[in-house]
């Protein structure tokens, strides 16, 4: 019989994995390091990046051998070190000595008179809603102002005038006070990971890749359109980079990236601006010749741009859409912006991790991270589908989903030992001594790098990208 530790690790993963429609027959490919001590928290969230990583790992390797015409699968080795690095690497990174600035001195916690509102103000326009909302002046005093502006109100009575402003802030609630919420309901009727065809499209004829003596490269060849920011996405994007695909980020022109946080997720692309509405010959010829288009903002919003799924696929028969958002595709909150720290205050994580009283966090950013993993096992699994069923595919994650994964799923089934011939391979237990061996650096046009390596990791795979990150929209609209 196999250890409660090991069935607890395949249970989750074995969850993931059946997510983005992966066989169970390729589970006993994964073998996996627990280090105890990686991502603590009082929520499972090293089990819930272990389990995204390991399905992301998984997706890979199978596309891999698809291609490479490999008689067995390679094995997905899932460390517990590397996936912790990875899951910080916005902490991570050094960009010639300096660590970046992460949040803004308006994203965070606020006392209100009846409870606490987390704001995310990282972006100027987000900043200036945030200030509009509440009668603020943008001056040196902006925090004070806020904070009595704030203490004045109700968490809810900010949330919607912020919200109404088209700024961000969330009350902190209860899992119970969100279970009871009707977008909480909306968001737990739908799959983890929802997938499905968009027409009948003939069959992806992917150019075979070499497997013998050089890494494997799964993506080598295909052109993904990466119109995602902040971290879930770019994650997405950055991991389908290292896999060898060519990724181009396009962003708007009036919409800056914030420096660093491109330096940490733009490894293995490149990036440039684009007007949706001025450029559309630029971006239909980007269009015309990609294989996955990966989105990240709010369902609906590019759909004007000729975006949706359906949209995509009467324009590029046989592409993949990728769709991202904070709080789904559905129910009333679908059209509000968000991030990973605001869906935590929302869904309860915040409580559970701290108290009503004193909010807390995850040891990471661990729902933009995870939905990013599982966003590219998703798109790598329907390529591999592509392969042999044909049709266009669409596939939609959601952080307020994943976040309800990890408050009620991830480890819920931990209630014994597998069953002998169960899925999996040998679980070891290592010790954890910090992310050094994870870690990594390059010169970039940027400077000197410091970064976190991926922790998607199998036989004969790529163990680093195969370029640092350029300037923020430096590169020309086309493909290599």
């Amino acid at each position: 019989m196999r250890s409660m530790l090991h069935s607890a690790v395949v249970i989750d993963i074995e969850f993931a994995w059946s997510a983005v429609g992966g066989d169970p027959a390729l589970l006993p490919r994964v073998s996996t390091v627990v280090r105890e001590g990686a991502l603590q928290g009082r929520l499972p969230v090293r089990e819930l990046a272990r389990a995204c990583v390991g399905a992301c790992a998984s997706a890979a390797a199978e596309l891999g051998a698809r291609r490479a015409g490999l008689a067995e699968v390679p094995g997905v080795r899932v460390d517990d070190g590397a996936v912790a690095t990875a899951f910080v690497s916005e902490r991570h990174l050094l960009v010639d000595g300096r660590a970046p600035v992460t949040f803004a001195p308006l994203s965070r916690f606020w006392r209100t008179a009846d409870g606490w509102v987390r704001t995310h103000a990282n972006y100027p326009h987000h900043r200036a809603r945030l200030l509009g909302a509440l009668g603020v002046p943008d001056d040196a005093a902006a925090v004070a102002s806020v904070e009595a502006a704030l203490a004045e109100r109700s968490a809810l009575e900010a949330e919607e005038a912020v919200y109404a402003a088209g700024g961000l802030a969330v009350a902190l609630r209860t899992p119970e006070e969100w279970a009871a919420h009707e977008q909480a309901a909306a968001v737990a009727g739908r799959p983890l990971v929802e997938r499905g065809r968009l027409d009948s499209a003939r069959a992806r004829v992917l150019a075979p890749i070499d497997g013998d003596g050089v890494p494997l490269l799964p993506a080598a060849g295909l052109r993904v359109l990466d119109l995602t920011r902040v971290i879930a996405g770019p994650v997405a994007t950055r991991t389908l980079a290292l896999l060898g695909a060519d990724v181009l980020r396009v962003d708007a022109p009036r919409l800056p990236e914030l420096p660093d946080q491109h330096a940490d997720t733009g490894f293995g692309k490149r990036s440039t601006t684009l007007d949706l509405a001025a450029d559309r010959r630029a971006f239909g010829e980007l269009l015309a010749a990609a294989d996955v288009v990966v989105t990240g903002y709010r369902p609906g919003a590019l759909d004007r741009f000729g975006l949706s799924p359906e949209a995509l696929a009467e324009r590029r028969p046989g592409v993949v859409v990728a769709q991202l958002s904070a709080w789904g595709a559905y129910g009333p909150w679908a059209e509000r912006r968000g991030f990973d720290s605001l869906v935590q205050v929302a869904t309860g994580i915040s409580a559970v991790e701290g108290s009503m009283e004193q909010p807390g966090a995850l040891p990471a950013q661990a729902l933009d991270h995870g939905t990013g993993y599982l966003l590219a096992a998703a798109v790598l699994r329907a390529l591999t589908e592509q392969s042999y069923e044909g049709g266009s595919r669409f596939v939609r994650l959601a952080l307020a989903r994943t976040a309800q994964w990890l408050v009620n799923g991830v480890g819920a089934d931990d209630t014994g030992d597998a069953p002998d011939g169960g899925p999996g391979s040998p679980t070891e237990k290592a010790p954890y001594g910090g992310s050094d061996s994870w870690l990594a650096e390059t010169d970039s046009a940027l400077g000197r790098l410091r970064y976190a390596r991926s922790p998607v990791a199998f036989e004969g795979g790529p163990v680093d990208w195969a370029r640092p990150p350029g300037p923020w929209g430096s590169d020309a609209p086309g493909w290599i």
